[in-house]
């Protein structure tokens, strides 16, 4: 899904393709998921922001912002696998088939929640082309709303303001010493820790994987049984990691060939997992949640969280116990909607808009051949060994 590095790259075609610009119409579907989860409509965002001047763009981890000459502003979060698309230009950070490379996409794209236009113009002096910017979302877990505040008063309002520091907007608050105090209160596996948006803002589950790798750290060790050293190594991993996902907009292409972002994605496939110097990559799965990990570089070096399962050691999924409640989040757990759609579970991973999607951890693998159960007519007294059972009942 959409985590820090791909935020950036939306803001960054906004910027291009918006900022300057003034909404000539804006085309709302309305969807009570979408808009309504948040307070907000899609009659209520197209009156809100048609006709108005955009005056910037920018992020605080998944959430991202547009600015207009007056409130309200547009603050959204892509979910799972929502996208920003525009016609003049494929901003797509993945394409799942090599066909498709060359392809033109469709437009008016599919899923849309809401289509900006924005007329020919002139902006500082330059003259400006029609252009037409789609939010799309397949899925439905993308959150749209409005924000009534001024403009450099976003991140101290909902939702933003209950969310952690960005790691990349905010390193003078992501200290060693910040991330030291955060580990210690509390106990909990050190990927729960860097998952949570409340603890800190964009670190998706690719990230912490990426992160953890390259500080060797166990991803189900618990948070407070780090040493000094550790805890350094872990920071200095994680603000490498997301700054330059964020530099490069998440164009995997241009990250080190020594990541294992671009060696975890093919799971179960023959001679796959294997990074270039050999080292194998398993995957656990601990509360619904998988990891990708190289058990020779991660050491667990303190007490590890007990409900870890070996996924490469039986790849069937286990159904969740039944009774067990889902830990509630602020509002609708936006900040990490990464929970796979009702319908259609057991299904293999998919595309959507472009984006590539993971099997969702959470699934169960349809059963086969599930039928009513046969009721036995006679019951039949097990064998005991060395005996035999005739076709005939004896008299």
């Amino acid at each position: 899904m959409p985590e820090i590095g791909e935020i950036a790259r939306v803001v960054h075609y906004i910027r291009k393709h918006l900022v300057g610009r003034t909404i000539k119409t804006c085309q709302a579907f309305e969807d009570d998921i979408v808009y309504g989860k948040v307070g907000c409509s899609a009659t209520a965002f197209a009156k809100a922001t048609e006709g108005r001047r955009v005056t910037g763009a920018a992020q605080q981890g998944k959430y991202f912002w547009v600015t207009f000459d007056k409130p309200p502003h547009a603050v959204m979060h892509l979910g799972m696998t929502g996208w920003v698309k525009f016609n003049v230009e494929d901003t797509a950070y993945y394409k799942q088939a090599k066909e498709e490379e060359g392809k033109e996409q469709e437009w008016p794209p599919r899923f849309m929640k809401f289509m900006w236009k924005c007329a020919a113009e002139k902006v500082d002096g330059v003259d400006k082309e029609v252009v037409e910017a789609a939010f799309v979302d397949g899925r439905r877990l993308g959150r749209i709303r409005l924000v009534d505040c001024e403009a450099d008063k976003i991140r101290q309002a909902s939702p933003l303001k209950e969310n952690g520091p960005d790691p990349v907007q905010d390193k003078d608050i992501v200290t060693v010493e910040w991330l030291k105090a955060l580990m210690q209160r509390k106990k909990v596996p050190i990927k729960a820790l860097l998952l949570d948006q409340a603890n800190l803002s964009g670190v998706g589950n690719w990230v912490a994987d990426e992160v953890l790798y390259q500080a060797r750290v166990h991803p189900e060790q618990y948070c407070n049984t780090f040493g000094d050293e550790q805890i350094k190594t872990l920071h200095d991993a994680l603000i490498g990691v997301c700054t330059l996902a964020v530099e490069t907009l998440a164009d995997s292409k241009q990250f080190p060939a020594d990541w294992i972002m671009k060696y975890r994605w093919d799971k179960g496939k023959k001679d796959a997992n294997v990074l270039p110097n050999g080292e194998k990559i398993v995957h656990l799965k601990v509360g619904g949640r998988t990891s990708a990990i190289v058990p020779s570089r991660q050491k667990k070096t303190g007490a590890v969280a007990a409900d870890v399962e070996d996924e490469d050691a039986d790849d069937a999924l286990e159904e969740p116990a039944k009774g067990k409640k889902r830990k509630s989040k602020v509002e609708e757990d936006e900040s990490e909607a990464e929970k796979p759609a009702k319908k259609g579970r057991g299904r293999k991973s998919t595309e959507t808009n472009g984006v590539k999607e993971e099997e969702p951890d959470e699934e169960t693998p349809a059963k086969k051949g599930r039928s009513a159960k046969a009721t036995p007519t006679k019951a039949e007294k097990p064998a005991t060994p060395g005996s035999r059972r005739s076709a005939r009942t004896r008299t």
